[in-house]
């Protein structure tokens, strides 16, 4: 397994490792131990799944207080995912990165509490998956308006299919600094 870190700090772009035969293939998505000593720590209590279509964007979404660490990939199709620090005092607040998750290449990404994350579905349609640290918390569900021009995400829709709640989320300075996560 590779484990390569990215521009964010604390985000890690994992490719695992494949075995491949005549049948197909088969591959570890997570072994707590071996995660444990590359370094991703996270004790997840939560899986989640998603099913979306073609040019479905799903976020910025984030959780405060009760910050979500995330293990993600997909299942089967493609996306492009992104993840935008929003930890007040970070040097890399309000940057974001993207990478194609899919099933071909089996990438993951980990995600540690802090950061905003959203994805945009490329293919027909999207399995997503992913491993959660803290329960999900309605009343601590917050966003980012995923078409924030300070942020400046490069999505590959302009006019991409979303909930009426990722429609409204506000733009990353309006949101008050009590309900963002610090820079530790």
């Amino acid at each position: 397994m590779e484990i390569i870190s990215t521009t964010l700090s604390g985000v890690k772009l994992i490719n695992p490792d494949v075995f491949p035969d005549d049948r197909g293939y088969f591959l570890e998505t997570y072994q707590r131990d071996r995660y444990g000593q590359l370094g991703i720590e996270a004790l997840f209590v939560q899986d989640n799944m998603s099913l979306s279509s073609k040019g479905t964007l799903r976020g910025l979404h984030f959780q405060h207080p009760y910050e979500q660490a995330k293990l993600v990939y997909v299942v089967c199709g493609e996306v492009l995912d992104v993840v935008v620090d929003i930890r007040k005092g970070s040097p890399t607040f309000g940057r974001w990165m993207g990478v194609r998750l899919s099933a071909e290449n089996k990438k993951q990404i980990y995600i540690p509490g802090g950061f905003a994350h959203g994805f945009c579905v490329l293919s027909n349609t999207a399995v997503f998956a992913y491993k959660c640290s803290e329960y999900y918390a309605v009343e601590y569900e917050k966003g980012v308006l995923w078409s924030d021009s300070d942020i400046g995400i490069e999505w590959p829709v302009d006019h991409p299919i979303l909930s009426p709640k990722d429609s409204m989320y506000p733009e990353l300075k309006n949101i008050a600094p009590c309900d963002l996560p610090e820079f530790i």
